[in-house]
């Protein structure tokens, strides 16, 4: 921990932060949309877990509904990063609804999963904090078969059919020590469990979380990005006061730093989540360089390249009318284009 009475003020700035594959992929999903379609196009629920992503592509023409039935026949929406449930895209096609499936590609990885594992009868055990868009639209592909975990603690109270068949999944976002406990306790209950394929958690959660563990014993202040409904963002607060730091805020933007947490403080450090365009972090450097943390030293735990196409439907509509079909981009893109609607 730095000493408070340290002169030099310094900022470590995580490094992952910031927009993952899935979100960049999504809300160019939506941008593009609105070029080739034209206002207003609908999105059920938010396409990521940003304030300032969703109202900068309101401002753009962007509907967001909660529901399929709030879209208009035969119109066109859009569904999240966060996934839906068969019953979701049952009521689109009911509607006559145009769909662009935004989903993240490592989500649907999920939700076949879960599929697979209810076509061979056995019981899911899908940790994850019910009520999120993501958890729903998993638990929705085979409801008769997965049971939600949100906490270690609500292991000693589940019931399965047949100890011998069971299997975890998990939600894409969790902090992943939470995940591992709640893994360690339930196979205590079932020495039996079975893993999935490979670890659910995805790759940018991880690796946001470690660059904050490893930056986190070193800062006074730890600065996290993000909205509020973000879980992935309100988890790194956790893993940095675990991690050791002193303090830990999350902010939409730098209008809501205090100036109480930064008195005595030497070294503060910056990441944001998964759904945080650069610009709100470069606003936050901004704003700690007013109050003499200038000093910006980069921690970086990996580096990121993956990156998935546009949905299927987009695609096709862009390619049928000569339109270039755009990469998502790699990493955090430093802000969403705003244009009139």
């Amino acid at each position: 921990m730095t000493s408070p009475t340290t002169t030099t003020k310094r900022v470590l700035l995580a490094a992952p932060r910031g927009y993952c594959a899935g979100v960049d992929r999504a809300v160019i999903a939506v941008e593009k949309a609105l070029d080739h379609y034209g206002a207003p196009v609908y999105v059920r629920k938010e396409i990521v877990h940003n304030k300032y992503v969703v109202e900068t592509l309101a401002a753009r023409g962007a509907v967001f509904v909660e529901e399929t039935d709030e879209v208009p026949e035969g119109a066109r929406v859009v569904f999240s990063a966060h996934g839906v449930s068969p019953a979701v895209h049952a009521s689109a096609a009911a509607r006559s609804l145009q769909t662009i499936d935004a989903t993240c590609p490592l989500v649907t990885k999920v939700h076949k999963e879960a599929v697979r594992f209810a076509s061979d009868d056995m019981d899911i055990l899908l940790i994850g904090h019910t009520g999120h868009e993501e958890v729903e639209g998993t638990a929705g592909e085979a409801p008769e078969h997965i049971q939600v975990v949100n906490s270690p603690e609500d292991v000693p109270g589940i019931v399965v059919r047949d100890p011998e068949k069971v299997v975890w999944l998990s939600q894409t976002t969790l902090s992943v020590d939470e995940t591992m406990e709640t893994v360690r306790r339930l196979r205590e209950r079932f020495p039996k469990l079975q893993d999935p394929p490979s670890d659910d958690i995805c790759y940018a959660t991880q690796n946001r979380q470690v660059a904050v563990k490893k930056l986190a014993p070193e800062c006074d202040v730890v600065i996290v990005v993000g909205s509020a409904n973000s879980s992935n963002s309100v988890r790194l607060v956790e893993v940095a006061l675990d991690a050791g730091a002193t303090a830990s805020y999350r902010v939409d933007t730098a209008a809501e730093i205090e100036e109480a947490w930064l008195d005595g403080a030497a070294t503060v450090g910056v990441t944001s989540g998964a759904s945080v365009p650069e610009i709100l972090v470069r606003d936050v450097l901004d704003r700690l360089a007013r109050s003499g943390f200038g000093d910006v030293q980069e921690v970086r735990t990996a580096t990121e390249d993956l990156m998935f196409s546009l949905p299927k439907e987009l695609r096709a509509d862009l390619k049928a009318a000569g339109t270039p079909v755009p990469r998502p981009e790699r990493g955090a893109r430093q802000s969403l284009s705003v244009e009139p609607a």
